[in-house]
This record gives C-alpha cells, structure tokens and sequence, in this order.
C-alpha cells in the first residue's frame, strides 16, 4: 500500500479522532459520588452517555441527591457508545467504555445503571442490539436494574449525517433488548423533548445538540420521576434543587449557556 493511499484511508478516522477529541474527556470513570457514598433510599445510580448525558448530569446529581440517591456520572464527551460498529474510532471508545463500567460497577455498586444512547452507536442494528443485551445482562449479573433512555433529538450536522441510519435504528433496538428482561427498561425521551431539535420544547443549546441548564433541570425531572417508579423511591421537588450551585457547571460555560 502506498504511502499516499494510507494517509487518505485514515483520514476519515483522523478526523473522528479529533472530533470525539474536541467534545471533551475521555471514557474513563468520571467525577461523581464516591465508592463509599451514603444512599438514604437504597438507590445508586450510575450515569452513562456521551457528552449529551454529560451535560445532563449536572442537574441529574444535584436532582437524585436532593432524593436521597447516591450518583455518579461516568460519561465521556468523547464516546460512551456501547455499540463497537466496524470503524476503529467507535470500536476503541467502545471498548473503553465497558472497561470504564467493570471498574465502575466494582467501586461504585450501582443499584441501577442508566445508560443515555449515545451519538457514536453506529452499528448495525444487530449490532445494536447484541450490545444493549450485554449491557442488561451486565447489569443483572451486578444486582442492578438496567434503564435505556433514548438521546434528545440532536442536530445531524456534517459530522452526524454519514451514520443518520444507525443513530435512528439505535432507539428502536434499544427498547427490542429490554423486552424480555424484567430488570431492565427502556425510557423514550421524545415524551419530554419532542422529535424536532430545533423546537423550543427540545431545549437545545445553541449547538443543537446539548442543553444549557434549563434543558438539563427539565430532563432531571423527567428522568427522576421516571426512575422514581421504577426504583420506587420519591424524587425530590425541583424547588430544592434545581438553582443550585450545579448551574455554574464549566460544561455550560463551555456550551455557551447564559
């Protein structure tokens, strides 16, 4: 193979790097509650995505807490996908993310993993599905109950366009995983956010593809709740948490969020 052929065959990959890159981290475990943390209700829970959930997750923790849950955010802004696909860059964040989730589950206990489908689950639908049944049976060997939930709609820039097909197979095959799993649950965002990114009800930053505070406040609501009647406990009032220092998270800041 010719220097030259080599160069232009990687540059697709390259790029991907630098992109994932430039959205953040990495996969390893991120900040969040430790080891040790005291839940008053029994519920810990462990918080899994791209950089999507990791802007979600600072209202999520101040939310659960405010609940009496213990949590703790191990997305990555570059990656968090499950789902290896065939391209290299995907293959390499998956494989991190479920090193990143032994060690989680070992240090942290987690009694629910919660596991936000991510922008980079570019598989095929078998794919797909084959990693979302892992990740349940992951979950059930630890105790815990599995919770999928799908993304928020999301601008399909350039950089999305190339894998639409796989990010619009994901939601379909997460929820087909669950369905016979009795610990595990798939939730539909589109109850809060709507199909549209660009409608004022998705609460997408100016990117088009996170949210700034408000958007995160309103999807630790909804989450809460839902996971509240799943793991039965009572979630806290919006009221005690939601303005709290967590708004002055540097994510939104890097976001651009007021």
């Amino acid at each position: 193979m010719q220097p030259t052929n080599l160069t232009s065959r990687l540059a697709p990959a390259i790029l991907l790097v630098a992109a994932l890159a430039g959205c953040g981290a990495s996969a390893t475990p991120s900040s969040g509650a430790s080891p040790r943390a005291a839940a008053a209700n029994g519920v810990r829970v462990l918080w899994m995505g791209d950089s999507i959930a990791g802007a979600q997750a600072p209202a999520l923790k101040a939310a659960l807490e405010a609940g009496g849950a213990a949590f703790k955010d191990a997305t990555s802004d570059g990656g968090g996908n499950v789902v290896a696909g065939d391209h290299p860059v995907t293959t390499m964040a998956a494989k991190d993310t479920w090193k990143a989730l032994r060690e989680n589950v070992a240090a942290f206990r987690p009694t629910v993993i919660a596991y936000q489908i991510t922008t980079y689950d570019w598989g095929t639908p078998a794919q797909q599905l084959a990693a979302y049944r892992k990740l349940a049976r992951t979950a059930g060997d630890a105790g815990a109950r599995l919770v999928l939930v799908s993304a928020p709609p999301f601008k399909l820039g350039e950089f999305y366009r190339p894998y639409e097909k796989a990010i619009r197979s994901a939601p379909e095959m997460a929820a087909k995983a669950v369905k016979s799993d009795a610990r595990a649950r798939y939730l539909d965002a589109s109850e809060l956010w709507g199909d549209d990114y660009a409608a004022a009800k998705a609460q997408r930053a100016k990117d088009g593809i996170h949210s700034c505070q408000q958007g995160s406040a309103a999807f630790a609501t909804w989450f809460g709740g839902r996971l509240g009647e799943l793991a039965r406990f009572t979630p806290a009032a919006p009221a005690t948490w939601a303005t709290g220092r967590w708004t002055g998270d540097e994510r939104f800041v890097k976001l651009g969020c007021g």
